[in-house]
This record gives structure tokens, sequence and C-alpha cells, in this order.
């Protein structure tokens, strides 16, 4: 499936990628780094950070009703 990247939820994105990785900052002081970063990256940064986690790029997807 191609996807466009108008359709992408990008606020919704940043949101769970912050809260993925921040889930490890307990664990890996370094982690407050990858937190720090999903503020700071471009949309198409956010769509590599996905590749890091646990995310499923399906679920960011808008649909029109």
């Amino acid at each position: 499936m191609d996807i466009d990247i108008n359709d992408i939820d990008f606020d919704r994105l940043r949101d769970d990628l912050r809260d993925y990785f921040g889930s490890a900052t307990s664990f890996y002081s370094n982690a407050w780094a990858d937190v720090i970063n999903v503020d700071s990256c471009t949309d198409m940064e956010l769509l590599n950070l996905i590749d890091q986690s646990n995310l499923d790029i399906d679920n960011y997807i808008k649909y029109v009703k």
C-alpha cells in the first residue's frame, strides 16, 4: 500500500514516539536524547524513527469519513 505523506497524522505520531522513547528513560539515561530529538524531527525523520520503535505506520493514517 502506498501512503501519501499528507495522510499521516504526524502530531499523533510525534506524541507516541515521545512516549515510546520516554518509557526507556528509567532504564537508559541516554533515552532522553531520543525524546528531545523527536520534538525537533522533520516529518520524514519521524517516519525513519518508526523503524526504531514498535509502532505501526498504518495506525497513523488519517481516514476521511
